[in-house]
Formats: C-alpha cells, sequence, structure tokens
C-alpha cells in the first residue's frame, strides 16, 4: 500500500534501527547486564516484541499530535485492524484501506494548515503589539521596513556593508522571553557574511561599528515569516542581542 501507511513505517523502522544504533553507542562502554531474552522464549520472540513496542510507540505518538489537530482516532479500532490482518480476517479490501489512508492524509494536512493559519495570525497580532510598546522605550528607531533597532554601543571604525564578513556574539529570543539561539550560551561567537543572513540582521547591523551593540526587533517579514524553523513559530517576530566583534570587508575577508 501507499500513502500514509508506507510513510508511518518506513519512519518506524529508521527510528528504530536509530534507536538500536544509539543505544548501543552509549552502552559500548558500560558493563554488560542480563540479557532480557529470559522474558521470552527465543530471540525471535523478542525481536518480534521490540520490533511491535517501537510500532505502537510510534502510533501513540502520532495520536498525540493528530489529537492537537482535532482529530481523534480509535486505539481500539487501531489494534483491530492489527489484528485482523494477522488473522486473515481483514473487513477492508486494499482498494478501501488506501482510500481511506488518503481521504485521511488529507484531512491531516488541511487541520494542520488551519492550525498554523490561526498560529500565524495570532503571532502576527502578538508580535505587532509588542513592537508597538518597544517602539515607545527611549532611543528606539524604525525603518521605512519596519525594523526596530535601539543602539546600546555605537562602536568606532567603519559600519559593515552587505558583502562585509563579521563576527558577532548574539542572543535569540521569541517576544516572551524564550531563548531559542545564543551564541554566548555556545560560548562561540558566530562568522558570517552580512548578505547571508534574515534581512532584518543585514539591515540592523548597519548601524553600529565594531564593537558596538544593538538590541534588533525584527517583524516576521524580515526573518523567518511562515517558515517551519524549529523553536520559532511561524510568523514570529524576533528579539535579537548583538555584540559586534569584528568587520571584515570584502576584500579582506575573500583574501
Amino acid at each position: 500500500m501507499k500513502s500514509l501507511f508506507k510513510v508511518a513505517l518506513l519512519t518506524s523502522t529508521m527510528a528504530l534501527a536509530l534507536n538500536t544504533a544509539q543505544v548501543m553507542a552509549a552502552d559500548a562502554a558500560k558493563p554488560s547486564k542480563p540479557a532480557a531474552a529470559s522474558k521470552f522464549k527465543s530471540e525471535d520472540e523478542q525481536a518480534a516484541y521490540a520490533l511491535g513496542a517501537s510500532l505502537g510507540l510510534y502510533m501513540e505518538n502520532s495520536l498525540k499530535e493528530q489529537e492537537k489537530l482535532g482529530i481523534k482516532l480509535s486505539k481500539n479500532q487501531l489494534l483491530a485492524g492489527v489484528q485482523d490482518v494477522f488473522g486473515g480476517k481483514n473487513k477492508l479490501t486494499n482498494e478501501e484501506i488506501e482510500s481511506a489512508l488518503q481521504s485521511f492524509e488529507t484531512r491531516v494536512r488541511t487541520a494542520a494548515q488551519a492550525k498554523m493559519d490561526l498560529e500565524a495570525k495570532e503571532n502576527e497580532t502578538k508580535g505587532a503589539k509588542y513592537a508597538e510598546n518597544f517602539a515607545k522605550e527611549k532611543g528606539v528607531k524604525k525603518t521605512e521596513s519596519g525594523l526596530l533597532y535601539k543602539v546600546e554601543k555605537e562602536g568606532s571604525g567603519v559600519a559593515p556593508q552587505e558583502a562585509d564578513t563579521i563576527t558577532v556574539n548574539y542572543k535569540g529570543s521569541l517576544i516572551d522571553g524564550t531563548v531559542f539561539d545564543s551564541s554566548y550560551e555556545r560560548g562561540e561567537p558566530l562568522r558570517f557574511r552580512m548578505d547571508s543572513v534574515i534581512p532584518g540582521w543585514t539591515e540592523g547591523l548597519k548601524y553600529i561599528k565594531k564593537g558596538g551593540k544593538i538590541q534588533l526587533v525584527i517583524p516576521p517579514e524580515l526573518a523567518y515569516g511562515k517558515a517551519n524553523v524549529p523553536g520559532i513559530p511561524v510568523n514570529s517576530t524576533l528579539v535579537f542581542d548583538i555584540e559586534l566583534i569584528e568587520v571584515e570587508p570584502a576584500d579582506q575577508a575573500d583574501q
């Protein structure tokens, strides 16, 4: 069969293989423990149970994610489907199974899109309110693009240009204060070309020089917009505290 079932089976199998490799690597240096095979009559029985358990864990997590979308599937019917297939009593033909899975996949995609659209709208409203309040703070300036910035320390020398390579320390936060990225926490500054990052950074960092510090409040359209970025909800307004450590002009960086 195609569609969702194949995706689910493939994902769970990959997860099982990856999990096994990680456990083996983590336990390689540990003293050996008595095998759990005593609970089973043979290694084949143990392997079969482990495979079933891994599929069960995957499906349980999937059901929880679907419930967040407003789709609640019956665990009893899920188990009944498995048992009926193994017992040779399948209530649906292959064509009916394929049709049902395609319909289910469409429902999931539609519900997920609706949820994302709602979150995007809510985040846009919250971000606009945050930016409005930030704009009232002393020293805050707003550009034509909608970027808000507050220079905490101007620095000295020449301001970086788009083709220059710079080194910075920074902290990135959501408007609720949640830190999603920080070079300070990693203990290592970031070096990059000015034109290789989000537009809010490329524009905002031109307002300080080497040794300068700036706070940027970046609207979604100058950040990641509706892109699916880990740790950053769709349409998020982002807050960055950035310290410009080094500026390498384009010709110098190329050399």
